[in-house]
């Protein structure tokens, strides 16, 4: 239980980071001059260096163990974040998110550690609570980065100084966060894998495969293409939703920037119980259908995003667009619970690599 709150909290604080200068947008806009087009290259930037650092921690995982992992992604992640306020244009900004990025990696860590600690039959419940608690920061973060934003320009410093500054907050809790992870975490509940493996307690056939190895089982199981390309259609949009929020209501509905970030922040704090709802309802029909429960609720909950994705695209009233973003939210949060009820069965000596 004490590597279910640590991975939830690491990871909330890692979502936190990732999309803490979402909510600042409008200023960085502005104070760097970024045009649209250049506004949706930072967007991707940000998004797509994740899709290749989680296919290399995934086999860190299996190799060197969750433990080391997490640190390490949190003291190196924490980095740009501080540093993004010394960006003085669109190239160097563009490269402090690519480098921000790669904290998204977070995830496959806390899932492969959840995965590790607890039983089949309630797995898919751990691992959607502790990605969805994570998940939660990029709402929070949408309301908090402008309380923090204001309570730095109340000490008299320019907007344009005040963003810069803002990112700073987020960076350091990491570093703290990191410490923990290391003091109060072990790999699995029998203790950390270096240990295990000089003990003899975790012999070579017993152990995780290796990290080629176990990419390549991944790669050439066609369920894990499946759940691939299921995933980019709930998380992938979550994400974009995640970093567009503020400024499309900013924008459109003429609101102020707390406003908005207010609004934003809604959809991402859906994950406090969405998520967890995904993976409650996936173990549920496991018990009755196994496997191909887990995989028919999957269908449900992704089928019903679309529809409420294509409705809230077509809103054009304030109230009816955050009532139907909400609605929308619920169930991309709860496939996205329900793709990671699936994940731990499909291979469990390449966890990492899988997840």
């Amino acid at each position: 239980m004490r590597t279910f709150h640590l991975t939830w909290l690491s990871f909330f604080l890692c979502f936190f980071g990732w999309f803490g200068i979402a909510p600042l947008m409008p200023l960085v806009r502005d104070d760097l001059g970024l045009s649209k087009s250049e506004i949706g290259s930072t967007i991707i930037a940000s998004v797509a260096i994740t899709v290749l650092v989680r296919l290399l921690i995934g086999p860190l995982c299996d190799k060197i163990g969750p433990r080391k992992t997490y640190t390490g992604l949190l003291v190196l992640g924490s980095l740009p974040v501080m540093l993004i306020g010394l960006a003085d244009s669109y190239e160097t900004f563009l490269l402090a998110r690519l480098a921000i990025g790669s904290i998204g990696a977070s995830f496959v860590i806390t899932q492969y550690h959840t995965s590790m600690m607890f039983a089949p039959n309630v797995v898919g419940t751990a691992n959607a609570t502790t990605a969805g608690w994570g998940n939660l920061g990029g709402g929070v973060t949408q309301m908090v980065m402008p309380a923090i934003l204001a309570m730095v320009l109340g000490f008299g410093v320019a907007e344009t100084m005040g963003w810069r500054l803002a990112m700073v907050f987020p960076g350091a809790i990491m570093l703290v966060v990191a410490v923990l992870y290391w003091v109060f975490t072990t790999d699995c509940p029998e203790g950390n894998y270096a240990d295990m493996r000089k003990s003899g307690a975790l012999k070579p056939e017993d152990d995780t495969a290796g990290a080629a190895k176990g990419m390549m089982a991944a790669v050439s199981d066609y369920r894990v293409w499946a759940l691939f390309l299921v995933y980019a259609a709930c998380f992938g949009v979550e994400l974009t939703i995640n970093n567009i929020a503020a400024i499309y209501f900013f924008d459109k509905f003429e609101l102020s920037l707390a406003t908005a970030g207010m609004i934003a922040g809604l959809f991402g704090l859906m994950n406090i119980f969405a998520r967890t709802l995904g993976g409650v309802f996936s173990d549920k029909f496991a018990a009755k259908g196994g496997l191909s429960g887990r995989v028919k609720f999957l269908f449900m909950a992704l089928f019903i995003e679309g529809v409420a994705l294509v409705a809230f695209s077509q809103m054009e009233a304030l109230v009816v667009a955050v009532s139907v973003m909400i609605f929308f939210s619920l169930f991309v949060q709860m496939s996205e619970g329900a793709t990671f009820g699936i994940v731990p069965f499909v291979n469990r000596r390449a966890l990492g690599s899988v997840a």
